[in-house]
């Protein structure tokens, strides 16, 4: 028998997490509207539990809680009994102001990304340490994860991991753009980007990025020109603040 995961809330970051979770485990989500939830159900591709958020029972559920962090007070007061674990996807929501607002016997921060939709999730836990392994497991259905030793860490990984697919998205779109108006037709950049991406995932797991990048600049050659057109440009020191925004953000909603 499948265990039960209890989704709380039914935006696209539940939508993607189910995704990746629906062969291995039962889902069943919580929301306030009945249309909306049959939508979920129907994006999903399988059948799911559905029930209304207000007067809703948590006692011993496995709760996945994916709702807006300025939610969490409005949705604590709707539930009723103790969760066995509470895992959050809230960024920037501290454990104590979770266990505060759900009453639950554990809790459980987690910063998946959207690649859940297709379990390549770069996933960043942190919280209870008897739920370490159970996290791992859970979330491992969806990508990859990492414990991660403090709030403080989760915030900051949540800046990389948790954001990183929108800055990924902005430099493909922008190095896609610069080979159109090169002249490179627009199908033909698009399929030559993604080939790209899908090549640099692989080699990044076992080379230091340094050393891909010596790999392939020749002296005097084209990725040369075109690298230093990028330190003109100060794109490392925009994807360094770009993690010092994102994490002063997450501090910030906490």
């Amino acid at each position: 028998m499948k265990t039960t995961i209890t989704f709380i809330g039914n935006g696209n970051m539940a939508l993607s997490i189910a995704q990746g979770l629906k062969d291995q485990y039962t889902i069943e989500v919580v929301g306030r509207n009945m249309a909306k939830l049959e939508a979920f159900e129907e994006a999903l591709g399988c059948s799911i539990e559905k029930s209304f958020l207000n007067n809703f029972d948590i006692e011993g559920k496995t709760v996945l809680l994916c709702v807006k962090p300025y939610n969490l007070v409005e949705v604590g007061q709707q539930l009723r009994g103790r969760a066995k674990v509470l895992y959050s996807v809230l960024a920037g929501t501290t454990l104590a102001a979770l266990a505060n607002h759900i009453k639950t016997e554990a809790v459980v921060r987690a910063m998946p990304n959207l690649a859940a939709t297709v379990q390549r999730s770069m996933t960043t836990l942190t919280g209870d340490a008897d739920y370490q392994e159970d996290a791992e497991v859970l979330f491992g259905a969806i990508g990859t994860t990492r414990w991660l030793s403090s709030e403080k860490e989760i915030d900051i990984a949540t800046g990389l991991a948790g954001s990183g697919p929108a800055y990924l998205a902005l430099i493909a779109e922008a190095l896609t753009d610069g080979a159109v108006k090169q002249g490179l037709k627009r199908d033909d950049a698009m399929a030559i980007m993604r080939g790209l991406f899908g090549g640099f995932g692989e080699l990044i797991q076992d080379v230091h990025p340094a050393l891909l990048k010596d790999g392939v600049m020749s002296p005097g050659g084209t990725t040369a020109a075109g690298y230093g057109a990028l330190e003109d440009g100060n794109v490392r020191a925009a994807c360094m603040d770009a993690i010092e925004r994102a994490y002063k953000k997450a501090v910030e909603l906490s």
